[in-house]
């Protein structure tokens, strides 16, 4: 099993993956919610999205845009039980239990957090 530093680093070999990032309007809104409330957001979607067994929509029911865990959702593979699958060889068809959706939902934060550290750095080198 991977850590959340070793999948990171995977993804942003892939040219796919790593071309998501937090637009600025993103951005504001993290810094207008916090990070609790996104991360009760990200929890809310793994749970009603991703965890069901059958998944009518499969690979069509997250977005590419309307809030920042959607984009870390397809930064990380962490979109669909077939990403899920392929990435991280999380077997599709069966009900993701608690410790699964906690370990995507700390992977989906982990990416939005280092994605907010590029905030910090940019305004230091203003």
């Amino acid at each position: 099993m991977q850590t959340i530093e070793e999948a990171l680093i995977k993804l942003k070999r892939s040219k796919f993956r790593s071309s998501f990032h937090l637009k600025e309007k993103d951005r504001k809104y993290i810094a207008e919610k916090g990070m609790d409330v996104i991360e009760d957001h990200a929890r809310d979607f793994v749970r009603e999205r991703l965890a069901p067994a059958e998944i009518v929509n499969d690979g069509k029911q997250t977005p590419m845009r309307g809030h920042p865990v959607f984009i870390a959702q397809h930064a990380t593979a962490c979109c669909c039980r077939g990403c899920l699958n392929k990435w991280y060889h999380v077997p599709q068809n069966i009900e993701l239990n608690a410790r699964q959706q906690e370990q995507i939902v700390h992977l989906l934060m982990s990416w939005i957090k280092e994605e907010m550290k590029d905030d910090v750095s940019d305004i230091s080198k203003e």
